[in-house]
């Protein structure tokens, strides 16, 4: 590893320097084992909340509407598949084995986001997912392009990307129903109403009680706080449900001129709690499912495996068997002899 040639505090003056001058860490470069831990947390987390997430709206595909409903929904599904491979390699470039991370989330050792343990009743729900959830991701995950640490920073900028047109599929799919008939307007009342307060807590706990902030925006791995990131999504979101003609149920809601910022009711934070110790509507249930598909799917990883040990062994024959630099030389000299 880089660095290790010099004494501990010429190490980490650097990696001290580094942050303060905001160069990314790169995978090369000694860090603190705290740094290290600390993004190896957040980023199987974050990699874990992609995977999972895609089962409530993965619910939702046989079922789409429509041959285009389908088809979008599919093609999200899969990006949110796509965000946890970028993740898990992100999380391996840090020195952790992807399948010990898949472990710990099966035995319920490491989390992902609150969120996906809340269930899609109606397809107005898939809408709301995409505005809100996506929305707030969104939200939270832009100023991650700026992490301090290389790797994660650059997954983020495609995963942004992504998450930005499945944000706007949302936000179409409830524009839609909102003009559509009374039936399918109070649908996308409905879902509004159970998804607004979950995706304000996405968020994480209030900065006084959040545990890793403080840290984390030392080291620029966070830009920003638990509540200054949750004031910028209310701030978006208010303007865009009077365009969608939705409520979002929160009667303490109005603008505050004096700070510039919507007010917003209080957060149930003990419905929060009991979420992340499992007791949240849907817990259990997307666990097993998360167990269930990593036991299908172990004969898929068996034959890459074996896929990849045929196609090393060939690589390593082809190259015992093709002529050296230096004999091609030789051959090259005796067929055309130096004058």
């Amino acid at each position: 590893m880089a660095g290790t040639e010099n004494a501990p505090e010429e190490w980490r003056e650097r990696f001290d320097a580094m942050i303060a001058a905001d160069e990314r860490i790169e995978p090369r470069d000694r860090m603190p084992d705290d740094y290290r831990r600390t993004l190896i947390r957040q980023i199987a987390q974050h990699a874990h909340s992609e995977i999972i997430g895609m089962q409530p709206e993965g619910n939702w595909i046989t079922r789409a509407p429509s041959l285009k409903r389908k088809a979008v929904l599919i093609a999200k599904v899969q990006d949110e598949a796509g965000h946890g491979l970028y993740l898990y390699s992100a999380a391996e470039s840090l020195g952790v084995d992807r399948a010990e991370l898949l472990d710990l989330l099966h035995e319920g050792r490491q989390r992902y986001s609150s969120i996906f343990n809340y269930p899609t009743l109606t397809w107005a729900d898939v809408g709301a997912i995409g505005w809100l959830v996506d929305g707030a991701a969104i939200t939270n995950q832009v100023p991650l392009c700026r992490c301090s640490y290389g790797p994660y920073a650059r997954a983020m900028v495609r995963i942004c990307k992504e998450e930005s047109f499945h944000q706007r599929q949302g936000f179409e799919c409830l524009y839609v129903l909102a003009r559509g008939t009374d039936a399918q307007k109070a649908m996308a009342q409905d879902a509004v109403n159970r998804w607004y307060w979950p995706s304000l807590m996405m968020f994480g706990p209030p900065d006084a009680e959040s545990p890793h902030t403080a840290r984390s925006m030392a080291w620029k791995i966070k830009r920003f706080t638990n509540d200054e990131l949750r004031q910028k999504f209310v701030d978006i979101i208010v303007p865009q449900a009077e365009v969608l003609g939705l409520t979002l149920p929160d009667p303490d809601l109005r603008w505050n001129p004096e700070r510039g910022h919507y007010d917003h009711g209080p957060i149930d934070w003990e419905e929060f709690k009991q979420v992340l110790k499992g007791n949240g509507p849907c817990n259990r249930q997307r666990l097993e499912h998360r167990r269930a598909a990593h036991e299908k799917g172990a004969w898929v990883r068996e034959a890459a495996r074996a896929h990849a040990a045929k196609h090393a062994a060939r690589t390593e024959r082809g190259m015992r068997q093709s002529p050296s630099a230096q004999q091609v030389r030789e051959v090259r000299e005796v067929r055309e002899p130096v004058a």
